[in-house]
């Protein structure tokens, strides 16, 4: 089986993460799977929702969107249409429950942190880039948070990064680009923390049935992503 991009079965995208790409957020990272581009910013506000008031805890929401012209052809601003559609609510709630894992929230006091992720380009794993690029925007987040005497105590747990992986051409495989997600028989998105837990799970067949082997081996697969992944969250935070 040869994969449209010629890559190995096991072998990411190239990925690149550059932190600091915009000037005014206390996080900012564009994160790059090979031609999925996605900026995440993470923005700290000294409040928490009503719910949690009074309570001494932090929070964390997230938000989520693609721009006109990060796909194909133009599509309209959900903005315009005066509605979120149902894959951009459930992706932003994705992103969200994914790294409240990372952090415990009672160390954040009674701050929030928006992850606003906005999809540049487009070509397949939006939702994984955007958890594993927001997670390196709000370690950023923290480190401001620290400077400025908000926080007495790094609340961060672990890391967290996300992959997908699929059946493509009858093969388990690693990081799914446009082509091979539009015709894979089974697409699966893998979130996991650095220590090895798993934070979610979402797998389809799109097709016949998989296999409880080929789930084995794709999860195999994605966590030896996701640990490639979380080695370079850890330099790009270092540079």
């Amino acid at each position: 089986m040869q994969r449209p991009s010629g890559r190995k079965p096991e072998q990411l995208r190239d990925v690149r993460i550059t932190r600091h790409y915009t000037r005014h957020a206390e996080g900012s990272v564009l994160v790059e799977f090979g031609d999925t581009k996605v900026l995440c910013n993470a923005s700290v506000e000294a409040e928490v929702p009503r719910f949690l008031r009074g309570k001494g805890s932090g929070w964390f929401t997230a938000e989520y969107g693609m721009l006109p012209r990060s796909t194909g052809s133009r599509m309209g601003r959900e903005a315009a249409r005066g509605k979120q559609g149902g894959r951009t609510v459930e992706i932003q709630r994705l992103i969200g429950r994914s790294l409240r894992a990372a952090v415990d929230l009672t160390l954040l006091g009674e701050h929030q942190i928006t992850l606003d992720c906005d999809v540049i380009q487009a070509d397949g794993g939006t939702r994984t880039a955007s958890i594993t690029g927001a997670c390196v925007a709000l370690v950023d987040a923290i480190r401001y948070m620290q400077r400025e005497k908000m926080i007495a105590t790094d609340p961060l747990r672990n890391m967290v990064a996300a992959i997908s992986v699929g059946i493509y051409g009858g093969v388990p495989v690693l990081d799914l680009d446009y082509p091979e997600d539009s015709n894979a028989d089974t697409d699966m998105n893998l979130v996991m923390a650095e220590d090895g837990g798993m934070i979610e799970v979402q797998g389809t067949a799109e097709g016949a049935p998989f296999s409880e082997q080929q789930f084995a081996e794709m999860l195999a697969l994605g966590k030896a992503g996701i640990r490639e992944l979380i080695e370079i969250q850890k330099k790009a935070l270092a540079e």
